[in-house]
């Protein structure tokens, strides 16, 4: 068989997962299965009412309806721009993972022959590395013969 008759069988891969990801909040018409909602947002009167009503409010304002909390008993809906308020939600996600990723890990090395003095200044350097939030390794580094006195370390 000729190798070309083999490429026609594989299927074209160049378009990977070309489906849209789902979106994580449910917006004005695909608010479903629910009577009554808790409504919330800016220039909007605060309260308990029902769906249409709610979708009528928003759509009065030009804005979109995004229920923020399902699980809720009544869900709550703000009334909102829904490209905003996507944006806001990443800007936070991100700042979240920001701040949860920085731990830094300093490294302080010992000789078997360090001072008295020497091991006192680099256990206060120590002290202020983890007063600042940062991990730190400490270890016996044995150089060349040094490794046959191992009680001394």
């Amino acid at each position: 068989t000729n190798h070309l008759d083999n490429m026609a069988l594989r299927p074209n891969n160049n378009f990977r997962n070309n489906r849209r990801e789902e979106e994580p909040y449910r917006i004005n018409g695909l608010i479903k299965g629910v009577q009554n909602v808790r409504l919330v947002g800016e220039n909007v009167e605060q309260g308990i009412m029902d769906i249409k009503q709610a979708l009528a409010i928003a759509v009065q304002q030009g804005l979109d309806l995004v229920e923020i909390s399902p699980k809720a008993d009544p869900p709550v809906c703000r009334v909102t721009d829904y490209a905003k308020f996507k944006y806001e939600q990443k800007k936070k996600q991100k700042e979240i993972k920001a701040n949860a990723a920085k731990t830094v890990l300093k490294e302080i090395r010992f000789s078997p022959n360090t001072d008295d003095h020497d091991f006192n200044f680099k256990l206060k350097h120590a002290i202020n590395f983890l007063k600042e939030g940062a991990k730190v390794k400490a270890y016996v580094h044995f150089v060349g013969r040094s490794i046959v006195f191992k009680e001394r370390g």
